[in-house]
């Protein structure tokens, strides 16, 4: 198990090459889903009923990622938004400046079969790690690259009583830009949280919350 100094060092080299390597990589895990979310344009709301499969929930509590940030900004002591993403993409991506980071799975590096992508390991003590800073009362809106394994997570949550968790639907990063025409066709620049709200690329190693560290954290 490492120390706190051990995780504030493993925290702070992921930052300095956060620094160097700007750029957006794609998500290396799955659950992911590049159709966009659906939202009402006139009401500004989530239609439930048209989102892909991969975003939806057993809770069917959804909000953009536009949403979220003006539920916290309401409600700041009673609202907390969770980052579920890889330690790797917290830092080299960017994240929500008021977000915490526990991650609902990790990168192996391991090949899939066939394919240039890495397999993902699910973090098993991912509950107990949020139970840490949440009580199953309060409301979570939790977010990934796009909504997929921020869908995952909820489900994750609400089987342990967490029943005021919603699914940011185009997370981080957004959904892709469908449009042959636009210099943007492909990229994420549709929507999401770092085309909607506030975020940073520096990091509060306070707000990283891993299992190794859990034991170092204030009660």
């Amino acid at each position: 198990m490492l120390n706190r100094n051990a995780c504030c060092t493993r925290i702070s080299a992921l930052l300095f090459v956060a620094g160097i390597l700007i750029a957006s990589a794609p998500s290396p895990v799955g659950a992911q889903t590049d159709k966009p979310a659906a939202t009402n344009k006139r009401a500004g709301t989530v239609d439930a009923g048209q989102l892909p499969k991969a975003k939806q929930t057993t809770l069917g509590l959804y909000v953009t990622a536009a949403q979220a940030y003006e539920m916290w900004k309401a409600s700041p002591d009673k609202v907390k938004v969770i980052d579920v993403r890889t330690p790797e993409e917290f830092a080299f991506v960017g994240h929500p400046e008021i977000a915490w980071n526990i991650p609902v799975a990790f990168v192996s590096y391991q090949r899939k079969d066939g394919k240039f992508e890495y397999k993902a390991e699910p973090n098993k003590a991912f509950v107990a790690l949020v139970k840490e800073i949440a009580q199953p009362t309060d409301v979570l809106l939790l977010t990934c690259r796009s909504g997929g394994r921020s869908a995952m997570a909820v489900n994750q949550l609400a089987a342990a009583g967490f029943t005021k968790s919603y699914n940011i639907v185009d997370g981080v990063e957004g959904d892709l830009v469908q449009d042959s025409e636009s210099v943007f066709n492909g990229k994420r620049m549709k929507n999401g949280w770092k085309n909607s709200a506030p975020w940073v690329y520096s990091i509060d190693p306070e707000k990283v919350i891993l299992e190794e560290t859990s034991s170092e954290r204030p009660q």
